[in-house]
């Protein structure tokens, strides 16, 4: 089995990790579980962001799709270390999105030794995709 490769030196990328995810399987947890899937996975801001769409379920997909991203661009995976609600999508006046981290999230940021993060999400009806960058500014 061959070794990941070495970050080169002098890179200001720390991780990258990308998910994608069916929208149906979003919707089909929500239409079983509800609001205590929505709160288990989604902060209070995504769930009222993607409350206001005309379907709000491919928005919450591409939502979960870069918490998942997040956590292998972090390398831990969910768990003990990460959770669903260390981190948030949260949309700027532009409607970019940006990465925020919860307190516990920002202490996993500063560990890899990065200053932020970049992610970038996509949904059709059937998919959404999320790619996330750990960066440093030094």
């Amino acid at each position: 089995m061959s070794e990941l490769p070495a970050i080169p030196q002098g890179s200001n990328v720390l991780g990258v990790g990308i998910d994608q995810i069916e929208v149906s399987r979003i919707r089909d947890s929500l239409d079983k579980h509800g609001a205590h899937f929505l709160d288990k996975i989604f902060t209070s801001g995504e769930q009222a962001y993607c409350r206001d769409k005309a379907d709000p379920v491919p928005h919450l997909a591409a939502r979960f799709a870069a918490k998942e991203a997040a956590s292998k661009a972090f390398g831990t995976g969910f768990g003990e270390e990460f959770g669903w609600l260390d981190s948030e999508v949260h949309n700027d006046e532009q409607g970019q999105p940006i990465l925020r981290f919860s307190e516990k999230g920002s202490v996993l940021l500063n560990q890899k030794g990065a200053s932020g993060a970049l992610v970038s999400l996509t949904h059709l009806e059937s998919i959404a995709s999320s790619i996330v960058v750990l960066v440093s500014s030094s």
